[in-house]
């Protein structure tokens, strides 16, 4: 079976080694073009394409693949089957159209709940008590077509975006290779998603990180966790931006982002419900740093009743 991957961050490249391992027979992949990296902004391959380049596989970039020319590349490629995840890209119909079975995509979560860009970190957000990846045959709506396959997970309360990510990322690789040894079989039937139970993952973004003292410290701390690695909830203290890497309830009420206490097991915070306990936090032009450790060295910036946020 002739398989074009397409895909873009290591989240996909995890998917592509599977392929690989499985012993299928890549014959071309789709990335996005190379992107600025790093404090030189260096123009730097995505994972995909690193791991493309290592096993000889021709690699494509075009900026869309609304352009009749990269159609018609990719047409004279012959693919029996397209594997997307994570690519980045529209795939116009005339696309999907192209390979003799169609295109399936790996979704980083239990569709049709959180369609869209960013399922991982929504869904630990929301207080889900389960994740998983659904492999779909894709269509031209947004995370819409038929279900082939799905496996699920557990979200502990310990998860983070970046946990999740990177077991979702191990379940979404084997579920991949056993959806191409069914498919190449005629073994999948595909189930059509319910619309009535939709939602939608928003993109993530930086503003939505700074944390709002006057919500619940339950959803305080979900945010925390949804969001490392990235954007890290953020506030500012003594006028200083504070980076809050780690968190976990803690006890008492006061006024929203006023200092309940400072110890060893972390900086207490009033919420607009409870108090959050931050454990692990970065100040400017530091590392992130266990609470302990700054408290040891920097009591007097962490006194009671200074306020967060302000």
């Amino acid at each position: 079976m002739r398989i074009v991957f397409a895909g873009t961050p290591e989240f996909a490249a995890q998917h592509l080694q599977a392929l690989l391992d499985a012993g299928r027979e890549i014959v071309a992949v789709y990335t996005q073009p190379d992107r600025p990296a790093g404090r030189g902004q260096k123009l730097a391959p995505s994972p995909v394409k690193q791991l493309a380049l290592q096993h000889g596989i021709a690699v494509y970039q075009p900026q869309t693949l609304r352009d009749p020319a990269a159609q018609t590349e990719l047409a004279a490629l012959t693919p029996d089957l397209m594997v997307v995840v994570a690519y980045g890209l529209i795939l116009p119909q005339v696309v999907l159209d192209t390979p003799r079975l169609g295109c399936i995509n790996s979704h980083a979560s239990l569709l049709p709940r959180w369609r869209g860009a960013a399922p991982i970190q929504r869904a630990i957000e929301a207080g889900d008590a389960s994740s998983g990846v659904t492999v779909m045959q894709m269509e031209a709506g947004l995370d819409t077509g038929p279900m082939l396959l799905k496996v699920t997970t557990t979200i502990t309360a310990e998860d983070t975006g970046g946990s999740l990510h990177d077991r979702l990322a191990t379940l979404g690789s084997q579920a991949v290779v056993e959806a191409v040894t069914k498919l190449a079989a005629g073994e999948l039937r595909g189930e059509v998603q319910d619309d009535t139970l939709a939602t939608y993952a928003h993109k993530l973004n930086k503003d939505e990180a700074r944390l709002d003292w006057s919500r619940p410290a339950v959803e305080l701390e979900r945010l925390v966790r949804a969001f490392n690695p990235w954007p890290i909830c953020h506030s500012t203290l003594n006028g200083e931006a504070l980076k809050v890497h780690a968190a976990q309830l803690g006890e008492g009420q006061g006024a929203p982002g006023s200092v309940l206490a400072a110890d060893k097991s972390g900086l207490t915070v009033a919420c607009g419900e409870g108090a959050l306990r931050l454990t692990r936090l970065q100040l400017p032009g530091g590392k992130p740093l266990s609470f302990a450790d700054l408290y040891n060295s920097r009591r007097e910036q962490f006194a009671p009743g200074l306020v967060l946020g302000q």
